[in-house]
């Protein structure tokens, strides 16, 4: 059984399954390595956006397994926090865009995971938090930086620093995610805007994916400079000349991504 499943397509399906709680053991990093090595290698043409999701029923992922915590103590775990790390670093950087479909729980290292994706829909039994103070440890891959990215420093410092674990509503309204639907269909809901982000240039798609995550870097002026850089890379392409004749000839555009 593969711990991670991978099905590449234009809309690219990356599936948790290590059940009944997706743990992140090291043998599920390695497979996570695995995938995110094919797609980082993806065309853009090839693969224009990924559903990350699970396929256990109780959890999109609840994050490491407590039971490995004594072994990591100290100097001794350095190697395996850099590890999940580098593997929600790598989710994040992929060129094409992520979403994850979170049902039921995402926490600690889960909702790392997904807070690693560009975009997030939960069904409306998902639960959401990085309760590791609550355990006497700290968010190990990301969620402390990615978290006040996602929703504010304010609102970021009261869920890690209780621990506390928020419904799907209350994550929509904080702007943890941007799409609540009915239990079991979050995968679909994800898929739809996939979708939709498949239909649009491939190399645009990226390069503003690109642009919106430097935003976080640079400043007003470096920014709008990346975007013309940007802007001059995608008018050069055949990509562009098809969405202008598509355009003008009133029919649907077919990118390929060149």
């Amino acid at each position: 059984m593969s711990l991670v499943n991978l099905t590449l397509g234009q809309i690219a399906q990356l599936e948790l399954n290590n059940p009944p709680m997706n743990l992140m053991s090291d043998a599920m990093l390695e497979a996570f390595e695995a995938a995110l090595t094919t797609l980082e290698a993806a065309a853009p043409g090839d693969v224009r956006a990924v559903v990350v999701s699970s396929a256990a029923e109780r959890a999109f992922s609840a994050g490491s397994d407590v039971k490995s915590f004594a072994k990591h103590a100290g100097a001794a775990g350095r190697a395996h926090h850099t590890r999940d790390e580098e593997v929600c670093a790598r989710l994040a950087q992929l060129p094409m865009p992520t979403i994850a479909a979170i049902e039921a729980n995402a926490l600690g290292g889960g909702l790392e995971i997904a807070l690693a994706c560009d975009i997030r829909v939960a069904s409306d039994n998902a639960r959401l938090g990085l309760p590791e103070v609550r355990l006497g440890v700290t968010p190990g891959a990301g969620g402390t930086q990615r978290l006040p990215r996602a929703i504010g420093i304010a609102r970021a410092k009261e869920l890690a620093l209780t621990g506390r674990i928020i419904d799907a509503h209350e994550a929509e309204r904080i702007g943890l995610v941007t799409r609540v639907v009915p239990a079991g269909q979050a995968v679909a809901a994800a898929t739809d805007i996939a979708n939709e982000i498949a239909q649009r240039g491939p190399l645009a798609v990226r390069e503003v994916k690109r642009l919106i995550d430097l935003s976080d870097e640079l400043d007003l002026d470096a920014g709008l400079a990346a975007e013309i850089d940007a802007s001059e890379r995608v008018f050069s392409s055949a990509d562009m000349l098809e969405g202008a004749r598509a355009f003008l000839e009133k029919r649907p555009p077919s990118y390929r991504g060149e």
